[in-house]
């Protein structure tokens, strides 16, 4: 047991702020796939700082059970869709290697059983090579990577319906739920500078059992996924209870388009058009 973990959904009314209680509650949420009321419902005052420090503890705790850190995901780089979600920035989290899934040949299973509220988003997956600069210069982000890639990250909220502030969804993990990364493409010399015009200007689909629901371009996530790496790593500096970004770390940079629910049974698909990566297709279905 988790100590005030026990009863996951005890958030029922205002409480004096302690962050390691907060920080149990919302890793019972997720090894328990439960909800919980909004942490700004029974905190006030509870601040996007706040969440980050939350977020500092849980990582922490994950570390000691044995979960290793592979790279990190930013989540709300897409602007349009802040006022349905009611934030006004982006947020970053660790990915860990038993929530990160590699696949060669385009195609995936994850079981939604697993998540709570799942939603899927469709992203460039960055692998880097070196410390990312300090620039906004796509050309001298993309220097920094090794290759790019497909991805689909399940997110998923522990708050009821979606709804929440900013400072919750901060400390819940930044809503990171698991992550699908497809065929690699390296990034070259050769080619850098045609990748980063190419970023903000692809369109990507989304499908779900094979209808379109949506398209959206590269430049929904902060102009483009290279600048969103770029704000990543500025934005990491800013909090430095988590360490700067490193070699070899594979970072997710937020969806193009907005996030849609699933369920077991369906079928999701994405096309990166001009963009040139290969897609994936992630089938929701029970675990065998």
């Amino acid at each position: 047991m988790l100590g005030p973990a026990a009863n996951p959904s005890d958030f029922s009314k205002a409480m004096p702020l302690n962050l390691d209680d907060v920080a149990d509650h919302l890793i019972a949420a997720q090894d328990w796939v439960t909800e919980l009321l909004l942490i700004t419902a029974s905190a006030p005052d509870f601040s996007f700082a706040d969440g980050y420090a939350v977020l500092a503890i849980i990582e922490k705790r994950r570390r000691a059970q044995g979960w290793q850190p592979i790279g990190r995901k930013i989540g709300f780089t897409n602007r349009s869709i802040w006022p349905r979600y009611n934030v006004n920035a982006p947020v970053f989290a660790t990915l860990w290697a038993h929530t990160v899934q590699f696949t060669n040949d385009g195609r995936a299973t994850f079981d939604a059983r697993r998540f709570v509220n799942p939603r899927i988003e469709p992203e460039v997956v960055f692998k880097l090579k070196a410390p990312v600069p300090a620039s906004e210069d796509p050309l001298d982000l993309l220097s920094a990577v090794e290759w790019m890639a497909p991805g689909f990250e399940v997110v998923q909220s522990p708050f009821p319906e979606w709804k929440f502030k900013l400072p919750d969804c901060t400390a819940a993990f930044g809503l990171h739920g698991g992550l699908v990364v497809g065929t690699t493409m390296a990034i070259t010399d050769a080619d850098r500078a045609k990748i980063a015009n190419l970023l903000p200007r692809a369109t990507v689909t989304l499908s779900r059992d094979g209808k379109i629901v949506e398209r959206g371009a590269g430049a929904n996530v902060l102009g483009s996924p290279a600048l969103a790496l770029g704000y990543l790593a500025q934005a990491i500096v800013k909090q430095p209870q988590f360490p700067r970004l490193a070699a070899g770390e594979i970072v997710t940079t937020g969806t193009i388009t907005d996030a849609w629910p699933v369920k077991n049974g369906e079928i999701w698909s994405s096309d990166y058009g001009e963009l040139g990566l290969g897609g994936l297709t992630l089938h929701f279905a029970e675990a065998r």
